[in-house]
């Protein structure tokens, strides 16, 4: 695992209830979220989506790094999307998850590129690629 020399950022996040029928907060109250079971039919979101959201935002902002590396402009338009999923094997949990990049007026060979970029940019691609099952298309 490679060591951060320099950290640019902490988010700290205090979870308290039930876990996934609970409440999250982040200490500088941007974040004020509740938490509810898939199975419960409550309001709140879950890990899951909360996992999708954070990973889909770090990737476009990777994919637009790509981008201007390469001198290009991103097309309005441009949207990640991500579905993670929560399963068993055995008794075991596990997630796994697919990303689908969709950026419209460039070439399909050229958005593959940018979204390969963009894996190996994005920490949460790092993080993710290397301990779930990961599926990226492009559209």
């Amino acid at each position: 695992m490679q060591a951060i020399e320099q950290v640019l950022y902490t988010g700290k996040v205090t979870t308290s209830g039930g876990g996934r029928d609970g409440v999250s907060r982040s200490d500088d109250g941007r974040l004020d979220v509740a938490l509810s079971s898939f199975t419960s039919g409550g309001q709140g979101t879950n890990p899951e989506q909360l996992l999708g959201a954070g990973w889909s935002s770090c990737y476009i902002g990777a994919l637009h790094l790509a981008a201007a590396e390469r001198k290009l402009r991103m097309p309005e338009g441009a949207r990640v999307n991500a579905e993670v999923d929560l399963g068993k094997t055995g008794s075991e949990y596990y997630l796994q998850a697919r990303l689908e990049v969709h950026i419209p007026g460039l070439p399909l060979e050229v958005v593959e590129e940018l979204a390969e970029r963009a894996h190996a940019t994005c920490p949460y691609s790092k993080a993710l690629t290397k301990s779930i099952g990961v599926t990226t298309r492009v559209v």
